[in-house]
């Protein structure tokens, strides 16, 4: 008799679905289609847009663009930078967070002077999160901000040992601190960049087998909160490209399979699956509950993930030929069946969600 697993319907904060302005690579539609696929019923978009979401009409656009022809309900971010400062109090009551990249990243929102970081820090509200891309020793500079300004602070995509041990210290000094980890970072290393080549590229970059295990550590010991797939599609053309490197890999359908199979190997139980996907992000980020929500999974399906099944626009995956245990079979979106058997079956049921 088939296991079917029952998981209310997981979250994830940490998506560039590329609209507007890199349409090619995903769309709203696409990108949320995906999401279903993947299990997630609630996502949360980036603001490092060509176009920075760092003004209220920047936003509104975006949540314009979004109504009618979303599967999953999304919310989106805000970015952080000197000019967007005015904006703050116009913006942050339909905003999850605040984005702040103190590292290089897609788009053109890098803020590395400390004046205008501490303008940032100082000027968010206090009980809202502020996110940040922060690799290395960056880490410490933006704990150091935290602290300063008393703010609430979410460390996106953890990547090192480094990382760990920094977060893990912070919290024990009462910081308000999470973190997030993404799939690529916990089932890839830095050997895997020679077979994937432009395809493994991704910021942080794939780290060491050592800096891998210290995220299952974090994961298991609390230190690491959420699950979040930094899904950032690029096309084929422009990952095969040899004269530039465009950083970021397609997320939303591949986590839960892959962690589903670390669930089967006992890596992960599923409480601790539940808190990283759902019940911690929702908590973190004061996400809308979402009633009659639930994903069902098949626990004895074994198969192979396949590129040509996906519905992300982009069409491709670093995890090519992995074998994974446990699949999605279907996924109820408000009492109603939106994906079963692989297949989207309802038409366009999401919204576009604020801070509760």
């Amino acid at each position: 008799m088939t296991k079917i697993l029952k998981l209310p319907g997981l979250v994830d904060t940490h998506v560039h679905l590329r609209e507007p302005g890199w349409e090619y690579k995903e769309d709203f539609t696409t990108g949320t289609k995906a999401a279903i696929a993947g299990g997630y019923t609630q996502v949360l978009d980036m603001p490092n847009n060509p176009t920075p979401i760092i003004s209220k009409a920047a936003l509104e656009n975006k949540i314009k663009l979004a109504k009618g022809r979303i599967y999953a309900d999304l919310g989106f971010h805000f970015g952080g930078s000197p000019d967007a400062i005015k904006e703050f109090k116009k913006v942050y009551k339909k905003t999850f967070g605040l984005k702040v990249y103190m590292n290089h990243t897609t788009g053109p929102l890098l803020v590395e002077n400390q004046n205008d970081l501490e303008k940032i820090f100082s000027s968010w509200p206090k009980e809202k999160v502020i996110m940040v891309h922060a690799e290395g020793d960056t880490l410490k500079k933006a704990i150091l901000l935290a602290k300063q300004f008393k703010r609430r602070l979410h460390v996106c995509h953890v990547s090192l040992k480094m990382q760990v041990d920094l977060i893990r210290k912070a919290k024990k000094e009462k910081v308000k601190i999470s973190c997030e980890v993404g799939c690529h970072h916990l089932f890839l290393t830095d050997e895997d960049v020679k077979r994937l080549k432009n395809y493994g590229m991704m910021r942080p970059p794939l780290a060491t087998k050592k800096d891998q295990k210290a995220l299952w550590k974090g994961i298991n010991d609390g230190t690491i909160d959420t699950i979040a797939s930094d899904h950032a599609p690029h096309t084929k053309q422009e990952k095969e490209d040899k004269t530039k490197v465009v950083n970021g890999v397609p997320g939303l359908e591949t986590s839960l399979p892959l962690l589903l199979t670390a669930l089967s190997k006992g890596k992960l139980s599923k409480e601790k699956l539940i808190a990283l996907t759902s019940k911690n992000p929702r908590k973190i980020f004061n996400l809308p509950k979402q009633e009659n929500t639930w994903v069902e999974i098949d626990l004895d399906k074994n198969y192979v993930i396949k590129a040509k099944s996906l519905y992300t626009k982009c069409g491709w995956t670093p995890f090519e030929e992995m074998k994974v245990k446990g699949a999605i079979k279907r996924v109820i979106l408000r009492g109603q069946v939106v994906f079963e058997n692989g297949k989207i079956l309802e038409k366009a049921k999401g919204k576009v969600i604020f801070p509760i």
